[in-house]
């Protein structure tokens, strides 16, 4: 509760200072150029400033490579990254592969492609609604968009790449732990190290969310259960390492989330499910009303979980990138306010980042827990007729 009240403060705050200090800067431009370009004046363009949005839409979004940081000028500026393998199909050009790195960032085309930029998006005429930053587009040899090409990107992002990581590991300490149990330990013996801490949250997620919400048919589910707890969980946790990629943050990877979950909570449903969504006990002048709100409640379960996970980890990562940026903006502005704001930024900075891994926990506990909460609820009237019996 605290800590969503001071993140709903934040953003709150940082969004009536970027819209006080954006507005007089737009206005003065255009009163100064009379709505004319700075060319037509004979006025020097004046270097880009630091670019928070860029900042932001380039660490929450997917890309085809582990960027880690820059240096240096900003016209011979040096990225670290990693690149990743770049496999695209065109049914024009045929199937072409090669890494990442042989576009320099978006500086050069490469085997008649380019990955779209800022910069270059603008230069090749491209509407930024129909083309993000971070695709991949055909070119000409003169270096011009070719819209007679179709292009299928199919390559291994740092989304795609992060997941395989997460779920190697994620095989790897269950393996670890299965063989630990296989030689005796923890079963004639107390467990030890990662195989006690498996084991207490194992039991936990047993004990407080497959047990109350699923009655007897707990241990049917419980390796669903668990699966996404730790699978969501792992990703949350990469996701707080610099340079790494927010994939509990993509719509996509929480959408096929709630996806399984929904097909499962489909599976899960018997005749007094569907019986009190087209037949509620409701006077039969409200059930006209009712049952259509009934119908969209199976279908709002599912979204409910796709949108709170994302929204969530998309929420946290922003706040704490705009905490970062505030010390390049005010520096901008002047040099001594960015490195009197420096501490204070980077303090506001780690404490939210360490709230950030308790919310890791947190919303793949949530997650969990719904779905087994909607899972229960589909065959709840079976409980009841189990009852009164």
């Amino acid at each position: 509760m605290i800590s969503g009240r001071l993140k709903s403060l934040l953003v709150a705050a940082f969004s009536v200072f970027f819209v006080i200090n954006s507005l007089p800067v737009l206005g003065q431009e255009d009163h100064e150029n009379n709505g004319q370009p700075a060319e037509q004046h004979g006025e020097v363009k004046k270097p880009k400033l630091f670019d928070a949005n860029e900042v932001i839409f380039g660490h929450i979004m997917d890309a085809h490579e582990f960027h880690f940081l820059s240096y240096g000028p900003k016209e011979h500026q040096k990225h670290v990254t990693i690149p990743l393998p770049v496999i695209l199909y065109s049914p024009q050009r045929g199937l072409t592969t090669f890494m990442s790195s042989k576009f320099h960032h978006g500086l050069e085309a490469y085997k008649g492609y380019m990955v779209l930029t800022e910069h270059n998006r603008a230069e090749l005429g491209l509407d930024p609604k129909k083309f993000f930053v971070g695709s991949i587009v055909p070119v000409t040899e003169d270096g011009k968009f070719d819209s007679t090409v179709k292009v299928y990107d199919i390559s291994l992002t740092r989304n795609v790449v992060q997941m395989m990581l997460a779920l190697i590991v994620l095989v790897w300490i269950m393996l670890a732990v299965a063989k630990r149990y296989h030689k005796g330990e923890g079963v004639t013996s107390a467990p030890k190290g990662m195989q006690n801490t498996i084991e207490t949250v194992v039991n936990f997620v047993k004990d407080e969310v497959a047990k109350p919400n699923l009655g007897h048919k707990y241990p049917r589910y419980l390796p669903l259960l668990l699966t996404i707890f730790f699978f969501i969980l792992i990703n949350n946790i990469f996701g707080l390492i610099p340079g790494s990629a927010n994939v509990t943050g993509n719509i996509a990877f929480t959408l096929v989330l709630s996806l399984i979950s929904f097909v499962v909570i489909m599976f899960s449903t018997n005749k007094h499910y569907w019986a009190h969504i087209f037949n509620p006990p409701v006077p039969m002048g409200v059930k006209p009303i009712l049952v259509p709100v009934e119908i969209l409640g199976v279908f709002t379960k599912p979204f409910a979980l796709m949108i709170r996970l994302f929204a969530n980890m998309v929420a946290g990562h922003i706040l704490i990138i705009c905490l970062i940026s505030l010390i390049f903006i005010l520096g901008a502005l002047n040099q001594y306010v960015g490195i009197g704001f420096a501490p204070l930024s980077i303090g506001f900075t780690v404490f939210i980042y360490f709230i950030e891994i308790l919310v890791a926990f947190l919303q793949a506990f949530i997650f969990t827990n719904l779905t087994a909460v909607f899972i229960g609820q589909a065959f709840e009237g079976e409980h009841h007729a189990e009852e009164a019996h």
